[in-house]
């Protein structure tokens, strides 16, 4: 059963006294999330055990992605017209410029307009990512001053129509422009606001003497948000680069599992362990010895079979049980990204909106810790309305 409100608003208080020691200038709200963080609120899980909170992430998009392009600080806070949100999850263009997110490290056409820009024209070229050849523009290639002029683009138009009325509008935000509006956002709705960044690609960065690790610390240490009890989820789907973190930093740290594949610094160094052996109970026993939560792929949950979900598998079973929360990735909207028996009419449009709520409450009731969704709106009615 659920904890009464009174119990639940005490816990509150008492993680919220324990972060304004730790910053006096921070604005009193609801406990943030107890061990997570992507952008939305939080409720207990079935359990009683594990705050559940709604976030936002990007392919990992992320929060308002369903409703603005993806990147844009815009989405992530300030276009949240009431609904309650908890954790940003932007993958943002720190100070130091090498941390701009896109799919793959660099600025994508897809997410910018830097294909039309002819002045960096010539910046289009081709690098290998994590054993693949990419063409497109590097963030590596670019001043901070530079990107700063590009503006976002809606990533797929073609599912999201409606949000290339936004084109053209919004620069991409640096870590320290994300860490800003979620303070100041925090001040004004009266609760705490977090950032999840993901560190992308960082066996490529550290290869061309670009590490992500040094400048990510010194922007969460000058913002006074380099500590566990910190509303930051630093994101890998690496594992060497989260092990040289933890050795660093005690802020929390999350393990992201695909569904699919090995991480590139296990192909890099020959380890043959996959994403599947590291979703095991042995493999989630390594993964505690250096992180806090396990931000699995969906699937790795709950599998789907005939065109619904099936049976969940025993990962978040074999976490809790390691102390690790446990964080899937992304339950979106349209009819595109859900399996069959959540899609709405017609089935054939991709665009058409289904029954998203269905499918995040099924993964609620599997004990779930933590979730990111591209509309906030979708993931607090999932919340409110579980029973």
């Amino acid at each position: 059963t659920l904890r009464t409100d009174r119990e639940r608003r005490e816990a509150q208080r008492s993680q919220e006294d324990r972060w304004r020691k730790a910053d006096p200038t921070r604005a009193p709200g609801p406990a943030w999330l107890g061990e997570e963080v992507e952008i939305v609120d939080s409720s207990l899980s079935p359990d009683a055990r594990h705050l559940l909170v709604v976030t936002k992430k990007k392919g990992a998009d992320a929060g308002r992605a369903g409703k603005m392009p993806t990147y844009v600080a815009e989405s992530g806070y300030e276009e949240f017209e009431g609904v309650r949100t908890r954790v940003g999850r932007n993958d943002p263009l720190p100070q130091a410029l090498w941390l701009v997110d896109a799919a793959d490290g660099s600025v994508r056409e897809a997410t910018t307009d830097v294909m039309d820009r002819p002045e960096f024209a010539a910046r289009k070229t081709t690098k290998t990512i994590d054993g693949t050849a990419i063409t497109g523009w590097f963030v590596s290639d670019f001043t901070l001053a530079e990107l700063k002029t590009l503006r976002a683009r809606e990533r797929i138009p073609a599912i999201r129509p409606a949000n290339v009325a936004y084109n053209g509008q919004f620069e991409v935000p640096t870590l320290q422009e994300v860490i800003d509006l979620a303070k100041a956002q925090s001040a004004a709705k009266g609760r705490v606001i977090g950032i999840a960044p993901e560190t992308k690609h960082p066996s490529f960065f550290q290869s061309i003497g670009m590490p992500l690790e040094p400048a990510l610390l010194a922007v969460l240490t000058k913002n006074g948000w380099n500590s566990k009890d910190a509303p930051v989820y630093v994101q890998s789907f690496e594992v060497a680069n989260l092990k040289a973190l933890r050795k660093q930093s005690t802020v929390r740290l999350v393990q992201l599992l695909s569904n699919g594949g090995r991480p590139y610094d296990f192909t890099a160094s020959g380890n043959p362990q996959t994403y599947a052996n590291m979703a095991t109970a042995a493999g989630l026993k390594e993964i505690a010895t250096y992180a806090d939560v396990v931000g699995a792929h969906k699937d790795l949950v709950i599998p789907v079979k005939d065109g619904a979900l099936g049976t969940p598998t025993t990962l978040v079973k074999d976490a809790h049980a390691l102390n690790l929360a446990v964080h899937i990735w992304t339950l979106r909207p349209e009819n595109a990204f859900l399996p069959a028996a959540y899609k709405k009419a017609p089935t054939t449009d991709n665009t058409v909106r289904g029954d998203s709520v269905r499918e995040i409450q099924t993964f609620l009731k599997a004990g779930v810790d933590g979730f990111f969704t591209d509309d906030s709106a979708v993931g607090r009615l999932a919340v409110d309305s579980l029973k």
